[in-house]
């Protein structure tokens, strides 16, 4: 005999009331295999209220997530390859954008105002944005793409370190000014400028007071975190996120799309038989290398290559990079096809005889005697929404024979 949700037997055996015999018997056969949740939803399909005797039915859980005032999500934000953010539409262009740290942001349309009664944890975004602090480097390449710098009022890079020329021309002409980096911000600059929104890295979870002081003085914080994607799409793909931010939805997926289709071009899915170290020498002397599963390496990958150090580094560890003495780099890259030097971090070396004066011991590498090392140019790391461009160039590099091939979008060869 079927027993209520809190174990009791019904008082009304024998069927449910307001229900035709022959269903009700169905229905409680249903109850008996399956339970009385199985029950209550053919029930509610079947558009028929029960009462079971002895039975209380919880009222249903609110959905995760949402504005909580009851609108309904009319379309999400398409992502191919982002696994970090995630974008939900409502009535009249609102949008609800949520990182993977569980921060929640509303971005209003102009005009428009914020709902009342949402979340408590939602922070929201006034568009037109007027006033950004913008933080995150990686960021700057994107605001750029969707041609969105006059939104961005204050930076916590200097001028000189951008490799955006046209962050480069704003800062000079005072339209983005200098607020201090994300470690020592100048708050009353910060104040005074009616910032309304500060983009951090990562690196500002070393130093949580300063992003308590800026929520404190009502300044939104959103912590770019495209530096955890795994692909590297993942990470072009944020340009999206940014376009929603400016009111440029249309331009940041063209903007992507290309992107994504030169990495169709550039993918290499049996690869082409060559090894690839890439590394550069601290001012210590010692080498650094990327660890297996970066986004790097991520790249080489699709591009064909084969990583020379494709079992280097503990994968728990939440650091990209391990340090060798070049005995250890010898030992495991003196054979690889292809040797990229990552100038971005370590200087720019102007040829082979620059590099080989670094440390003796390089110029006994295979590439170094075949003529097969390139140097990254100085924006490697800023240059986020051209990341299938530098697959590309990496297929480029690995499959074209031309020895007169010197020049490439992200890559240089030492000759």
């Amino acid at each position: 005999m079927m027993t209520g949700c809190n174990g009791i037997r019904p008082r009304r055996p024998g069927g449910l009331r307001g229900v035709p015999a022959f269903l009700s018997t169905a229905l409680l056969k249903v109850s008996t295999l399956l339970g009385v949740t199985a029950l209550l939803g053919v029930t509610a399909l079947l558009g028929v209220t029960i009462l079971l005797s002895g039975c209380t039915v919880p009222a249903a859980a609110p959905p995760a997530g949402g504005l909580g005032i009851g609108w309904r999500v009319e379309r999400s934000l398409e992502l191919e390859y982002a696994k970090n953010f995630s974008v939900d539409y409502y009535p009249e262009d609102y949008a609800l954008v949520t990182l993977s740290d569980k921060s929640r942001f509303l971005v209003v349309p102009p005009g428009r105002t914020a709902p009342e009664g949402i979340g408590g944890d939602i922070t929201v975004l006034q568009r037109p944005l007027r006033s950004v602090y913008l933080v995150a480097t990686s960021v700057m390449a994107q605001f750029d793409e969707l041609h969105a710098l006059d939104q961005i009022r204050l930076s916590g890079t200097r001028a000189a370190d951008w490799q955006s020329q046209n962050a480069r021309t704003a800062m000079e002409n005072g339209s983005i000014v200098f607020a201090g980096k994300y470690s020592a911000p100048d708050y009353e600059l910060i104040l005074s400028s009616q910032c309304d929104l500060a983009i951090e890295s990562s690196m500002i979870n070393h130093v949580p007071e300063v992003k308590e002081k800026l929520l404190g003085m009502k300044v939104p914080v959103l912590i770019d975190q495209s530096s955890y994607e795994k692909h590297p799409l993942g990470r072009t793909e944020w340009i999206k996120l940014y376009g929603v931010l400016t009111g440029r939805e249309e331009q940041a997926a063209a903007s992507f799309d290309r992107q994504a289709a030169l990495l169709r071009e550039a993918s290499v899915q049996s690869g082409t038989g060559k090894s690839v170290a890439f590394f550069y020498i601290s001012s210590a002397g010692q080498v650094v290398v990327r660890k297996p599963g970066d986004y790097i390496t991520k790249m080489i990958d699709l591009a064909g290559g084969s990583y020379a150090f494709s079992h280097l580094g503990d994968p728990e560890q939440a650091d990209n990079t391990v340090n060798l003495d070049m005995e250890a780099f010898y030992a495991a890259a003196r054979d690889a096809d292809v040797l990229i030097y990552n100038s971005a971090l370590a200087g720019e070396v102007a040829s082979l005889a620059d590099l080989t004066a670094r440390n003796a011991l390089l110029s006994k590498f295979k590439a170094v005697q075949t003529g097969n090392v390139w140097c990254t140019e100085k924006n490697l790391y800023q240059e986020t929404t051209r990341l299938g461009l530098m697959v590309s160039d990496l297929n480029r590099l690995l499959t074209d024979p031309d020895p007169t091939l010197n020049q490439l979008h992200f890559f240089t060869r030492l000759r």
